[in-house]
């Protein structure tokens, strides 16, 4: 009788808690599990999955969440030399949110970076972008370094016009 007894309250207990999604949205630095979703849907929608998560573009976004974000191996070829998408889950947790307010509205990054999208961005979005990542946790592994242009790169390209910027 004991038993059942426990058994049926602890059920009770489990049933008064949040769901697990929500539970580790606060374990994030924000605290806030609102501030993470909006991040998560600003990473699709703003195109950051597209360069910054491998095989996102080319798979339609069939790529799993614990994989976004990681950076990329192709490289982007132009005038400006060889870019490479950060990989933004290693580099948020060496800088504040804060830190990268400062940088979101205050960056001109090369090429195809779309560093004016992130100066438009509001306050909150930039936030909520943050926090995602945070949130998502270190993984992966850097990414290649910037090659100047009059070094040629080694690995897949995708290649742009002489002269483009």
């Amino acid at each position: 009788m004991m038993f059942r007894f426990s058994s049926l309250m602890l059920g009770a207990a489990l049933l008064t808690l949040p769901p697990v999604e929500h539970v580790l949205a606060e374990g994030a630095d924000s605290g806030d599990a609102a501030l993470i979703e909006r991040g998560r849907y600003l990473v699709r929608i703003a195109g950051c999955n597209d360069c910054h998560t491998p095989g996102y573009a080319q798979s339609g976004g069939q790529v799993p969440e614990p994989l976004w974000l990681t950076g990329d191996q192709l490289g982007w070829h132009g005038a400006w030399g060889t870019t490479y998408p950060t990989n933004l889950r290693l580099y948020m947790q060496g800088i504040s949110v804060d830190e990268w307010l400062q940088q979101a509205r205050t960056r001109q990054l090369r090429p195809p970076m779309p560093w004016f999208a992130l100066r438009d961005m509001t306050e909150e979005d930039l936030r909520a972008i943050y926090s995602l990542v945070r949130h998502l946790g270190p993984a992966g592994e850097p990414v290649p370094a910037y090659v100047p242009p009059e070094q040629e790169p080694v690995g897949p390209l995708v290649r742009f016009p002489l002269g483009s910027q």
